[in-house]
């Protein structure tokens, strides 16, 4: 099929306001459309993202393509704030597309983070033509992920360098447009260019570069909890009102994963019609944030199958869309509703459900002689319910955090995000780390992962941190999932309460999900601590508005996590036992 290309077409939206797109449509004839709505520019789309179909591709198989600036960003007219218009912009954009000539009527979305915030914002709008979406690493929680988390502490090393890269933009456009100051570009460049000074900054809420721009950052810091503001952002109360399937793609070191796999679950559950409960399809690989998705890291590689390339990840998006814009019902008759990569063994596996059904839901109870600090302490995991008591203790100073190494971070620099050999952050007092015995035969860890611990502090808000970790042979030790809770929010991210200092208090961390085979002569190990910066923003201890307090105002916090009999603090693993398993055979 031959294409005519058109560049900066004009889309009007119902307020008057123009957002620019790159057009690709038939030069006769009709065909199905797919759409991508962006904030970084449409044009440098052609530069290709690894969990996104190639658009030559897509082209060839006969699909016209719209690329389009989101209001407020670079051709398009308006004023971009983070999400506040995206509903709207992406119904009316489905509406002229179907309204076009060239177009047969249905439209299909695809794209990666801020790219699949935004299908989901035009899915629940119900909008008719609009047909099937393709979100990758994405959420449909803004609070939760990616500018907070799900235990209520700020992703402060992705939002300071993201709003850093926006404003830049932003102030690009202003200066074009005679506004605005060379001296400001230049320093949200260089702001930009090297986000990491920005992290140590305090109070986090006055970063000069960022605090003096303004906007969204202001309304950011003001609401640390899931109040209103993000309230009126999240879509899970909107899921009733999806109508199409959506194939959700996932990293098990993407930011997002936690997003992900419950946008996937709830979706089955509550989508607004059988075809998009039943059309939902999942796919997690060994992946971080990273426009490459190869599964090859500095400390851990994959193998050669890990890559979303050698995964087929782009040929499987179009025969998604030939199953639900064509009608081509055989498209995915081949195609597992959920596929997942599993680690340590390092092969994908094609499920029918998630979680798996065969799951079984083990504790692994932490319990010590009282000094697990660093892993050469005694901190021992166990299935064996524990008979006698006992606390392990830590000072927790905010002045000196234990820092981030790997995990689900932006951004994605070796070292800091993905899989990262945890032995030197291991062999701090401030870390406590609970091991099993050597593996004699493997154990599969598969779905969901979570830590219920028994806390006090002499505090009273503090964070708690954990981090499973898979300790090889050789003592290499390759962090898996992870996740944070801020203590003031174990009740729920809406409402804020404080602890009583020296008050024991049962919390749980959602670390988030994985799949990982533990090889024989391998360890499992959960390492807790409180904090993970510049992850996430350091809690300062004295329960204030974290985000204006300054480094004098911190006070250290004396953290005690219980175990025994009354105290039963433990490590919930989703184990799967399948004895034609390869690594059984």
């Amino acid at each position: 099929m031959q294409h005519l290309y058109e560049i900066d077409v004009r889309v009007p939206m119902r307020d008057g306001v123009a957002l620019a797109a790159n057009v690709w449509h038939p030069a006769q004839g009709q065909a199905p459309t797919l759409l991508v709505r962006m904030p970084y520019g449409k044009d440098v789309l052609a530069l290709g993202h690894g969990s996104m179909p190639d658009l030559g591709a897509l082209l060839e198989a006969g699909y016209a393509l719209v690329v389009q600036d989101c209001r407020g960003t670079h051709r398009s007219e308006g004023e971009f704030v983070p999400h506040m218009a995206d509903r709207a912009d992406g119904e009316d954009t489905v509406v002229w597309i179907a309204d076009q000539p060239w177009s047969d009527g249905t439209v299909g979305m695809f794209g990666a983070s801020y790219l699949g915030m935004v299908q989901w914002e035009t899915a629940v709008t119900g909008a008719p033509a609009l047909k099937a979406i393709a979100p990758a690493l994405t959420s449909i929680d803004n609070y939760e992920s990616p500018w907070f988390s799900a235990g209520g502490a700020m992703s402060l090393s992705l939002v300071t360098m993201w709003n850093a890269l926006m404003y830049m933009a932003d102030a690009q456009r202003s200066l074009a447009a005679g506004k605005g100051s060379v001296s400001q570009l230049q320093q949200l460049a260089q702001a930009a260019l090297y986000p990491e000074p920005l992290n140590d900054v305090l109070p986090t809420g006055e970063v000069p570069v960022l605090a003096e721009y303004g906007k969204w950052w202001d309304d950011w810091m003001a609401h640390p909890s899931h109040d209103g503001y993000w309230d009126a952002m999240e879509l899970t109360p909107e899921l009733k009102n999806v109508t199409v399937p959506a194939l959700n793609i996932g990293g098990w070191y993407d930011l997002y994963i936690g997003q992900t796999v419950r946008t996937y679950t709830t979706a089955r559950r509550q989508a607004g019609s059988a075809q998009a409960r039943e059309g939902q399809r999942l796919i997690i690989g060994p992946w971080d944030h990273n426009p490459s998705p190869t599964g090859v890291y500095r400390d851990r590689s994959f193998g050669p199958l890990a890559s979303a390339q050698m995964a087929g990840l782009g040929a499987l998006q179009l025969k998604f869309f030939d199953r639900w814009l064509r009608g081509d019902t055989t498209a995915l008759d081949d195609v597992a509703p959920v596929k997942i990569f599993v680690m340590g063994i390092d092969q994908w596996r094609d499920e029918q459900e998630w979680p798996l059904p065969d799951t079984r839901w083990t504790d692994f109870h932490l319990t010590s002689t009282g000094h697990a600090n660093t892993a050469d302490g005694d901190g021992v995991l166990t299935t064996e319910p524990p008979t006698t008591a006992g606390h392990e203790t830590y000072l927790y100073d905010p002045r000196r955090p234990v820092p981030s190494a790997g995990g689900a971070s932006m951004p994605t620099t070796p070292g800091f995000c993905g899989p990262v050999d945890q032995r030197t952050v291991a062999g701090r007092e401030d870390v406590l780390c609970f091991a099993g015995p050597v593996l004699e035969e493997a154990v599969e860890v598969t779905g969901p992962v979570s830590l219920t611990l028994f806390v006090s502090s002499s505090a009273v808000d503090t964070d708690f941190t954990a981090k499973l970790v898979d300790v090889f042979p050789d003592g290499k030790a390759i962090n898996l999932c992870d996740g944070i809770l801020r203590t003031r929010y174990r009740g729920g991210l809406a409402t804020e309460e404080l602890m009583e200092p020296g008050t024991v208090y049962e919390i749980t961390v959602d670390m988030t999900a994985t799949s990982n085979v533990f090889l024989p002569g391998h360890r499992i190990r959960v390492d807790v601590s409180s904090s993970n910066f510049p992850r996430y923003d350091r809690n300062t201890n004295t329960g204030g508005v974290i985000a204006r307090e300054s480094e004098e105002q911190m006070i250290p916090a004396v953290n005690h996590i219980h175990h025994g009999p009354n105290h039963p603090s433990r490590l919930v693993l989703p184990v799967i036992d399948r004895p034609d398993r390869e690594d059984q055979q």
